[in-house]
């Protein structure tokens, strides 16, 4: 079964703008996500709050970017970013073939 995992590699930028919970707990959050959709994080980065060049909305002009790499299979993806669609603690998602 390992045979049709494929390894990626996720980029996120999250949101956490007048919520309570650490970037460690969103990490977590993202951690959970990718779990349920049957991939495994091998790897996880932390970049820090980054200002971003073009803003799209003047009460949100930086956020924090993360790494993941993960395994999982090739729906993995598509699945993610539906299931991410709707986490309000994650601004924007790119997970490309590592």
């Amino acid at each position: 079964m390992s045979q049709n995992k494929r390894n990626y590699k996720a980029s996120f930028i999250l949101d956490n703008r007048g919520k309570e919970d650490s970037v460690e707990t969103i990490i977590e959050g993202v951690k959970k996500e990718i779990a349920a959709v049957q991939g495994e994080v091998t790897a996880v980065e932390n970049n820090g709050r980054r200002d971003f060049a073009r803003k799209t909305d003047d009460q949100f002009p930086s956020g924090v970017y993360i790494q993941v790499n993960f395994t999982a299979p090739a729906s993995a993806p598509a699945q993610l970013h539906e299931r991410l669609r709707l986490n309000q603690t994650v601004y924007r998602a790119l997970v490309e073939n590592a």
